[in-house]
């Protein structure tokens, strides 16, 4: 049977299955082979994010051979300098779309058509969406080479199954899997009052609470006193058998007296939702301490499918003089399970302290209306629904600089910050962008710099302090392996570094002989890399020339003649 028939025949198979089984066990191999161990696992918390696929481990090398996991056709290629580096999407008859990411490079006929399209582009950032007959795999199909592109942080292959809404799912459910005999470990366990009617051992304010261990995944709290409605928060990670990785758990369920509250699921979620996880942990815990405290309770525009099985949005009601008992379950993908117990004696709220009064002077933003912030020459601007219900925050400005609270408050969207430049020359205007002050030293970086006429703007989501910065220097172009007119005849690779210090890279250029050639670059780095078997380069004489902006306009130029036979 020809392929692109018989593609199209097992489509129609199993679009009518996949209400009987949504996740086929044995349809999907693992994309690689050596054994899966895992330094990341589907849905763990990440900085923003939930993770969306597994990690697999590569030994601390790149160069891995990755398969096709199923039968299929390339849907989606995407080359970025960011985020997942060089992906490729494969889309299967059976309606699920497996993905694999930060390759240092693809399988040969794949890499052939991809760099076809980078020459025809003039550019290494490209993303194109073949037709499903122009590339078809076969299931193990060599497809790529494990890498280490993009956002990654080291080595290792990132691998996902989506479904026709491209919703990542646990890969794991498909019956790729990790060796995991070991119980998830609950570290530490915390109690929230819901509002000022509530005590938490005779306070108005989150608690954490002393764990005592025993033996087979079983922890125990101290009784706690309480009073008004309370919920909780753990922090806890799960470990496989073969990896010291400190990975994400597959299930929460929490009762209280013998009463379902709230689960968590982390089979599956949307991209649109994954923000959210900055509402799911108690942020200001996590820019303070770098501690992920999982809150088990759902919060005001908390729209997190992963929570579901709600009663009371999770939080328990104490009375005076009952003895209650709240329950932790937590499991991993395999069912290794540990729980936690924590007794609460329920005592009077006649006792509430007063509120407390803050005398900080501090501006309210808005969940359902724009809120502005008046600087001397700056407005910032929070549009609605940029936070999550109505907060304040301290606001003060000093000449260019902007200080907007601290880092500790989640935002669904970004916010945004303009500067007038009336009072700014022309010969300076165009060094500007917006800042971000961070670290002991207060270090700008850069964080937007879009202009409309006299008015420079930016966009972020993180509060804190920010400047109007100016940047008049150039980047920084370096030859890596040759010199200035240097025999190149019996290299692979031509490599330069670039850097800039101030507003950073933004494009770059490189031609020989006034044509074009592909250097892939790397911003980990800052190595810019031309591959001689492009074979796009067959002069004896050649004059690089190499330009190199950064984000204000600032550029520089490279020039060097090398040989080659």
């Amino acid at each position: 049977m020809p392929k692109v028939f018989n593609f199209l025949f097992l489509t129609l198979i199993y679009t009518s299955l996949s209400a009987q089984n949504p996740y086929p066990q044995d349809y999907f191999q693992s994309p690689m082979d050596i054994p899966i161990i895992l330094s990341g696992s589907f849905a763990e918390l990440r900085s923003n994010h939930f993770h969306s696929g597994i990690d697999i481990k590569t030994k601390g090398k790149e160069g891995v051979k990755v398969n096709a996991s199923a039968d299929g056709y390339v849907s989606r290629i995407k080359i970025s300098h960011f985020g997942y580096g060089k992906a490729l999407y494969i889309t299967h008859p059976n309606g699920y779309t497996t993905v694999y990411a930060h390759l240092q490079k693809f399988g040969p006929k794949i890499e052939g058509f991809i760099k076809k399209l980078q020459y025809d582009k003039e550019s290494f950032e490209v993303e194109t969406f073949p037709k499903n007959t122009e590339l078809l795999v076969d299931q193990g199909e060599l497809v790529g080479y494990s890498g280490n592109t993009g956002g990654s942080g080291g080595p290792h292959l990132h691998f996902e199954i989506r479904d026709n809404q491209e919703r990542p799912i646990n890969p794991m459910l498909f019956g790729v899997k990790a060796k995991d005999s070991k119980r998830p470990r609950i570290t530490n366990v915390y109690a929230y009052p819901r509002d000022d009617q509530a005590l938490i051992n005779g306070k108005n304010e989150v608690q954490q609470l002393r764990l005592i261990p025993a033996a087979n995944g079983v922890y125990q709290t101290e009784k706690i006193t309480a009073y008004g409605e309370i919920g909780f928060g753990i922090v806890s990670y799960d470990q496989q058998d073969l990896a010291p990785n400190k990975n994400g758990l597959s299930h929460i369920k929490t009762r209280f007296n013998g009463t379902d509250k709230l689960e968590v699921d982390f089979k599956r979620f949307s991209f649109s939702e994954t923000k959210h996880l900055n509402r799911f942990i108690d942020y200001a815990v996590y820019k303070d301490k770098n501690r992920r405290i999982q809150k088990l309770f759902l919060e005001k525009n908390n729209p997190l499918s992963l929570i579901t099985n709600l009663d009371n949005n999770g939080y328990c009601k104490i009375e005076d003089s009952t003895f209650s008992v709240y329950k932790i379950l937590v499991k991993d993908f395999d069912d290794n399970t540990a729980s936690v117990r924590i007794p609460i004696h329920g005592l009077n709220g006649e006792m509430l302290p007063k509120a407390k009064e803050n005398n900080t002077a501090k501006h309210t933003i808005s969940e359902s209306a724009t809120t502005y912030l008046q600087g001397q020459n700056s407005t910032v601007t929070f549009y609605p629904n940029t936070v999550y219900e109505d907060t304040n925050i301290s606001f003060k400005y000093s000449a260019d600089t902007l200080f907007l609270d601290v880092d500790r408050v989640p935002m669904q969207k970004n916010f945004s910050i303009s500067y007038n430049l009336d009072a700014y020359q022309d010969k300076d205007i165009d060094h500007l962008y917006i800042a971000r002050l961070y670290g002991y030293y207060k270090k700008p970086s850069y964080i937007g710099a879009t202009r409309k006429g006299n008015e420079l703007s930016a966009r972020t989501k993180t509060l804190g302090s920010f400047v109007l910065a100016s940047d008049t220097e150039a980047p920084k172009i370096k030859p890596v392996n040759f010199q200035n007119k240097k025999w190149l005849s019996n290299y692979r690779y031509l490599k330069l570094k670039i850097s800039d210090k101030e507003s950073g890279i933004s494009n770059y250029r490189a031609t020989v002989n006034g044509k074009w050639i592909l250097m892939e670059y790397d911003y980990k780095t800052g190595m810019l890399v031309h591959d001689f078997n492009d074979e796009v380069i067959n002069e004896t004489t050649n004059n690089l020339k190499v330009i190199v902006t950064d984000n204000v306009g600032n550029s520089s130029t490279f020039d060097a003649v090398f040989y080659r036979k």
